[in-house]
């Protein structure tokens, strides 16, 4: 049987010593992968019409809406958006 070093999935039979935990899957690192997959959720994100922006608060004023988000089981990014969303509309009328 020929040792294959492409191949990531299965076992190392030759191998002397066994490691603890979950086999690598993933030739890229894990710094990589994670790169990766940022860049795949902002692709998404933007193909469902999504914009990133990024807003610093005071911790209390975010506990605040962590508490606020909660009470009414949505996200605090969805409670920021409903909050701007009607400020618009009542400053538009």
């Amino acid at each position: 049987m020929a040792k294959q070093d492409s191949d990531c999935i299965t076992l190392d039979l030759f191998a002397d010593e066994r490691r603890v935990g979950r086999p690598r899957t993933n030739p890229l690192s894990r710094d990589q992968q994670i790169r990766v997959n940022k860049r795949n959720q902002l692709r998404r994100d933007r193909a469902c019409g999504l914009k990133r922006i990024e807003l610093k608060l005071h911790a209390n004023l975010v506990q605040q809406l962590e508490d606020r988000a909660a009470a009414e089981n949505i996200s605090r990014a969805e409670l920021i958006e409903s909050i701007l969303q009607n400020y618009l509309n009542i400053q538009g009328k």
